[in-house]
């Protein structure tokens, strides 16, 4: 996808490893999208959606990958949205075996995307072994399905912010309130992609502004204070905005920044929207320091591409 390649495994991770935490969560989950996941393992017996899970890079693992995808892939197609996807099987059983005792020497996987299918994956697992009098621990659900990238060859896009009001305020005293926290500067009628942690990109009244946070205004030292997307929670859309529950408050949405910045343009000049926030983009880093800290992120902070096709794989439970 646009000149970038990413090489994943596909395997079954152990749901005791979720359960113990050696799965790593960087999101909270709701228990209605888990249970509305679990309804669709219950019944088909199967994971046919892959979660996408992130490794720290292994150069053993790069190696193994490399032979096998010197040889013709079993698979090899683009789908309808333009992304190549090529796929191959690995015929040794020494190859395999030693992924995964590289995978078992691995201190932790992150989930990069599929908080909820995880959930949902590793409970049914967990539901299927009590369940079973004669449960040994080797039987096919103890295990879901997961497809695992090292972490160098991941990028997370951005995930932008789009409000409904202003909470009252006109547009000019809504830039008055917001140059308390921040550099506020013009920037024309389109919006700028943020090029640093720290910088936003707001669009409204036909205006954009490249807007900075000010020193002291955030931690550097907290792995979720230097977060932009929680700088703009706090200082802009709870302080100012009013709007502290993002999970629930029907008056913002999210945009992933895949579908460019002129969407949220749109969004706003239609009058569907008061506001739009564009945001620099989560690194990788940032993910795992947080996942590795026991730390939450707020909700719609990662945006992966390319998604992971459903079906290529599937795993039956029984």
């Amino acid at each position: 996808m646009n000149g970038r390649t990413q090489y994943g495994l596909v395997v079954g991770a152990y749901v005791e490893d979720y359960m113990t935490g050696k799965i790593k969560k960087h999101e909270l989950t709701r228990r209605d999208k888990e249970e509305d996941r679990m309804k669709h393992v219950r019944v088909t017996d199967a994971n046919m959606e892959p979660v996408f899970f992130a490794y720290p890079d292994n150069d053993e693992l790069k190696k193994i990958e490399e032979k096998i995808t010197a040889c013709a892939p079993e698979y090899d197609f683009v789908s309808g949205d333009g992304v190549g996807h090529r796929f191959w099987l690995i015929p040794e059983e020494e190859d395999i075996r030693r992924i995964t005792e590289i995978f078992g020497n691995i201190p932790a996987m992150y989930i990069a995307d599929g908080h909820h299918r995880s959930a949902a994956a590793a409970l049914v697992g967990a539901e299927k072994a009590r369940n079973n009098p004669n449960h040994r621990g080797d039987e096919e659900y103890n295990y879901f399905m997961a497809v695992c990238f090292p972490g160098s060859q991941l990028t997370i896009i951005d995930y932008n912010r789009v409000v409904k009001d202003l909470n009252g305020l006109t547009p000019d005293e809504f830039i008055q309130r917001l140059e308390k926290n921040f550099v506020v500067e013009p920037s024309g009628s389109e919006m700028q992609k943020p090029q640093h942690l720290h910088q936003f990109s707001l669009y409204l009244d036909g205006r954009s502004f490249s807007v900075t946070a000010k020193p002291g205004t955030y931690d550097d030292n907290d792995p979720i204070g230097q977060l932009d997307v929680t700088i703009t929670s706090n200082l802009v859309l709870d302080e100012i905005l009013g709007i502290k529950d993002l999970r629930s408050d029907k008056r913002i949405d999210f945009v992933g920044g895949i579908r460019g910045l002129g969407e949220l343009k749109k969004r706003v000049d239609s009058g569907e929207m008061a506001l739009a926030i564009a945001l620099y983009p989560v690194s990788m880093k940032q993910l795992m320091d947080i996942a590795d800290t026991g730390n939450i992120m707020p909700p719609k902070t990662t945006w992966f591409e390319p998604k992971l096709r459903s079906g290529l794989v599937i795993h039956q439970l029984q």
